[in-house]
């Protein structure tokens, strides 16, 4: 009886999982015609995964070249060439849009309680114009590279570079207005549909990081793209724009890049920062902490960030006025990232913190973002900055912060909304033990930089003196061990596609309204549109019970019914 019990059960598991919008049509068509933001999401998500490896093999061979002292493993205009895909393919192909045209895409509509975002179709081009600036990338690759650096900087991208650095320029230039095109879809979206209810200040943070990041990318991405399209007339044309021996300023492109690429660096950051407002609260089970302060911080991030791009310039022969102006505006906009770990650190005290592998996770981002943020500001002090500009001190803060904080906070939003996403529980032995994996693998490739870099060592070079070989030594084994650290997540969560546990529809017991459609969800997200009475993280400490505890009880309870039977 027992038996034939389970079976109906299992079977009307499988009928509603066949129901999600995996189960929506199978074929190629179905998936590269579609317009449904989950789907579209998923597309995505295999899109930047491909590009992550492609970076990651292109720093794996510049790290094995860094072993030894001298240049024997690829020659010096190969190991240009190597840094120089990986800095592109990183940073346009994965950091910037990995958790909004992802997790963004994918939840965006559930937590605001509608069908779809404002725009299917956009949403759908965007995901195609990303693939053909990666089309672009591959076919650098395969015709030899660029060396120019993943900066372009001028007159040697726009005058002297016998690399393919048109084609570079239009695979960024192209991927570009695909980010600009979410992001204009995420804004329309947010202000127009909205569940009854849903005010700005019941929003989850995640959906504020959305607001905020749509806005930086609308607003700073279109001067990236006529930054590059003014270095690729000067190139392809000849029309002297940074030539300085021909009137030009190459000074102007630094200015325009910076532009454009110090907001980029909150592209990447403030989505990151919304994944762990999310995942800190659920596992504290502790409403949020200054809900009201961290909505601001988000949005004085997003406003500060395009008045400090003149501290990458301190060395580059602008005003000293300048350079005092933009020093004293970096160190402000330290202010609302502390003002976010200390919130989040303030949610965590007193709470009842389960040590699931998201929370391991968004752990691991707080405090790796904390150094990274602590030696930004080493970096807005000139005379500290012009000790260590293209140093390797500079390489560490950004990967700290970057690669450190955003990676981070990528695998968390992927362990906490795998059950949502797949309808599927992976391992959580093993996401525990990759996540703590990942966080000292990081510091054991990263940390030895900051050391390297303050005595001396210059990036972007293939070769060194002996007395640094004990510190590359140590990074490229911790690149190594890193390396594990990202692929653990990738093998155990193929495997849980096909034996994971079957998820119940809110495994975290969290508050969104993503928790309340079933997993995976429909392709129509609600059969109705809910109403919203409260805000976000309406956790509370009384009548609560552990999920697992839960578990555990109701196993229990059917054993001794069993046995009295």
């Amino acid at each position: 009886m027992s038996d034939a019990v389970l079976d109906k059960t299992s079977a009307r598991d499988e009928s509603t999982f066949d129901k999600g919008y995996l189960g929506a049509g199978h074929t190629l068509r179905s998936w590269l015609f579609t317009t449904d933001h989950k789907r579209i999401a998923i597309l995505y998500t295999l899109t930047l995964t491909v590009f992550f490896f492609v970076g990651g093999i292109a720093i794996a061979l510049v790290r094995i070249e860094l072993v030894t002292p001298a240049q024997d493993f690829v020659s010096a205009d190969e190991y240009n060439r190597l840094f120089t895909l990986h800095g592109i393919v990183m940073v346009w192909f994965f950091l910037v849009p990995s958790i909004p045209a992802t997790f963004g895409n994918f939840l965006l509509p559930l937590m605001l309680g509608s069908r779809d975002l404002a725009f299917p179709r956009l949403n759908l081009f965007s995901w195609y114009l990303t693939v053909i600036g990666g089309a672009f990338t591959i076919y650098v690759l395969l015709a030899g590279g660029v060396d120019t650096g993943w900066t372009f900087y001028t007159p040697y991208s726009s005058i002297y570079s016998n690399s393919h650095v048109i084609a570079a320029a239009t695979a960024v230039f192209v991927a570009g207005f695909g980010t600009i095109a979410t992001g204009i879809n995420f804004i329309v979206t947010i202000h127009t549909m909205r569940a009854p209810g849903l005010t700005w200040f019941r929003l989850p943070l995640f959906v504020w990081s959305m607001y905020t990041v749509s806005i930086v990318i609308v607003l700073a991405t279109p001067v990236l793209a006529m930054t590059l399209t003014l270095m690729m007339a000067e190139r392809f044309l000849g029309v002297p724009i940074f030539n300085a021996s021909e009137g030009g300023d190459p000074l102007l492109f630094q200015h325009l890049f910076w532009f454009y690429s110090h907001p980029a660096v909150y592209i990447m950051i403030l989505p990151a920062m919304g994944v762990v407002s999310e995942v800190i609260p659920c596992f504290a089970r502790r409403r949020l902490f200054g809900y009201d302060f961290m909505v601001y911080a988000l949005a004085a991030i997003s406003l500060i960030g395009f008045f400090v791009w003149g501290h990458h310039m301190f060395v580059s022969g602008q005003s000293p006025y300048a350079n005092l102006v933009f020093s004293f505006l970096s160190f402000i906009v330290a202010v609302p990232s502390a003002i976010k770990v200390f919130n989040w650190t303030a949610t965590l005290y007193g709470g009842q913190i389960s040590y699931e592998a998201p929370m391991l996770y968004a752990f691991g981002f707080v405090g790796l973002f904390t150094i990274g943020g602590l030696t930004g500001l080493f970096l807005a002090s000139i005379p500290i900055d012009v000790q260590a500009t293209d140093t390797y001190f500079v390489v560490a803060h950004f990967h700290y912060v970057m690669v450190g904080g955003t990676v981070s906070a990528f695998f968390a939003a992927l362990h906490f909304w795998w059950p949502k996403i797949t309808g599927r529980m992976y391992p959580e032995t093993w996401a525990r033990f990759a996540a703590v994996l990942m966080f000292f693998g990081f510091n054991f490739t990263f940390f030895p930089q900051f050391i390297m870099g303050w005595a001396g060592m210059p990036r972007r070079y293939g070769s060194y003196p002996p007395e640094f070989q004990v510190y590359h030594v140590l990074s490229s084994a911790g690149a190594a061990v890193l390396a594990i650290a990202y692929l653990l997540p990738f093998a155990y969560m193929i495997w849980s596609l096909r034996w994971g546990q079957r998820a119940p529809g809110n495994p975290w017991q969290a508050t969104g309204l993503e928790w309340q459609t079933p997993s995976p969800p429909p392709k129509h997200n609600f059969d109705r549109v809910p109403t919203v009475e409260h805000g976000p993280y309406d956790y509370h400490h009384e009548g609560y019970v552990d999920q697992k505890e839960e578990i555990a009880g109701s196993m229990q309870t059917a054993q001794t019914d069993g046995d009295q039977e």
